[in-house]
């Protein structure tokens, strides 16, 4: 009998756990998670702190007693290392855990501002169900709110308390909104659209200190000479894999831990998955780290699969993102941000808060973003990850790029691409 060890109890962590108890039934399986409530998610945490759902509602199975009936162990404890000789994990516990295969599936933390203050009460991430907590005590109707970001996570958090009745205020360093995710023109429009619905933003700016204010607000000064009071100050600026604990493991990591096509470390019998894992990317054709749960949950099957003698092949992560902001819906696919000697094409409509732009490298759409403007988001996704060669209808796409969907249908089906034209249709 086998032990399977997953570091993580995310979604990928879930998955993996319960893809091995159905391929290896009789296997021992522990899952280790460093927070001391059940499995849940952390992308249901803005429901939670709007008042969609209740805790409860964020865990990822709602049964007690599901890891049990399952026969999955959970331990809470977070690992400190990892030793490859003699397959142990190290926990904070002082325990260690002997394994035959290891997953790690431990995800991203929040990146800490190097900033005077960070410390203070009613400065917080929003990143865990304490944190939500803390949140909620604070972000009541009215109150003052700094949120440190304006990324995709933070756009997020932003709708949730902007729900809440709070007075908000974003300063985001980069000089757009979503600067990781959106060019200028579309960043810019989501900027437009969000002071549009009350949200003060802040760009190209930078918190520089959170000192004590009177009571038990806060005076946040600003990079751009700025002093603003805040009630709560959230620090959405970024995540990185949690992978510090593999220093010196002899394990590789570069961003991510580094997988092969089976999801597999450069140790055999040691696996990765989901936000810390850096796996292949189909349409850039590197290895990257795709922080997206589609991808956790492919990820996490695949590791799974092989770590029960079964292979398995990942085929490519997918670099896609939607989002919602305050109602405006914004995408963005493969490498939205053009390749060396590439064409691009961009549509503007500011009385609608629409942005739609295509990248190419030759007659192949590699990358899009648009903003507000939801039509055909499957056409966009099917061109870009099927690699499609448009011919002709590149030049027509130059110049009206709203024929998507005519370049799709009439260039997809011969290249082999035309079940995704009608899942496209159905979008």
């Amino acid at each position: 009998m086998k032990h399977h060890v997953i570091l993580g109890t995310g979604p990928a962590g879930v998955i993996a756990a319960e893809t091995l108890r159905k391929q290896a039934p009789h296997d021992r399986i522990t899952l280790v998670g460093d927070e001391p409530e059940p499995p849940y998610s952390r992308m249901a945490i803005p429901y939670l702190l709007i008042g969609n759902i209740d805790e409860p509602g964020t865990y990822l199975r709602k049964s007690p007693d599901h890891f049990a009936r399952q026969r999955i162990d959970i331990v809470h404890a977070k690992a400190t290392g990892v030793d490859i000789k003699t397959r142990q994990v190290t926990l904070d516990s002082e325990d260690s855990l002997p394994f035959d295969t290891l997953l790690i599936a431990t995800g991203s933390h929040p990146v800490r501002p190097p900033i005077p203050g960070m410390d203070l009460p009613g400065v917080h991430p929003c990143w865990t169900l304490e944190n939500a907590r803390a949140i909620a005590q604070l972000a009541q109707p009215g109150a003052k709110v700094l949120q440190m970001g304006a990324g995709f996570i933070g756009c997020i958090i932003m709708e949730a308390l902007k729900q809440r009745g709070v007075q908000l205020t974003v300063v985001e360093m980069g000089d757009r909104m979503v600067p990781r995710m959106m060019g200028p023109a579309a960043g810019g429009m989501i900027r437009e659209w969000c002071e549009s619905k009350g949200v003060k933003v802040f760009t190209g700016a930078k918190v520089q200190a959170i000192e004590p204010g009177e009571g038990q607000a806060l005076q946040v000064r600003l990079s751009n000479g700025e002093t603003l009071t805040a009630d709560l100050v959230i620090s959405a600026t970024g995540v990185r894999p949690a992978i510090g604990f593999l220093e010196h493991s002899g394990i590789t990591c570069l961003l991510g831990v580094l997988t092969d096509e089976h999801m597999q470390t450069n140790v055999p019998g040691i696996y990765a998955a989901g936000d810390c894992a850096e796996a292949f990317d189909k349409v850039s054709g590197k290895a990257i780290v795709s922080a997206i749960q589609p991808n956790a949950a492919d990820q996490a099957y695949v590791a799974a699969m092989n770590m029960a003698g079964k292979p398995a092949v990942l085929k490519g992560v997918t670099q896609i993102n939607v989002l919602d902001t305050l109602g405006l819906i914004s995408t963005s696919f493969g490498n939205w941000e053009g390749v060396p000697g590439g064409e691009k094409v961009e549509l503007s409509d500011a009385v609608n808060h629409k942005v739609l732009s295509l990248q190419f490298d030759g007659d192949v759409m590699v990358g899009c973003n648009s903003v507000g403007w939801t039509d055909h988001v499957g056409v966009m996704r099917g061109l870009v990850e099927g690699k499609v060669k448009l011919g002709d209808w590149k030049r027509q796409l130059m110049e009206d790029p709203t024929q998507l969907m005519k370049a799709y249908l009439a260039t997809a089906q011969a290249q082999g691409h035309w079940s995704g034209a009608a899942d496209a249709r159905r979008r």
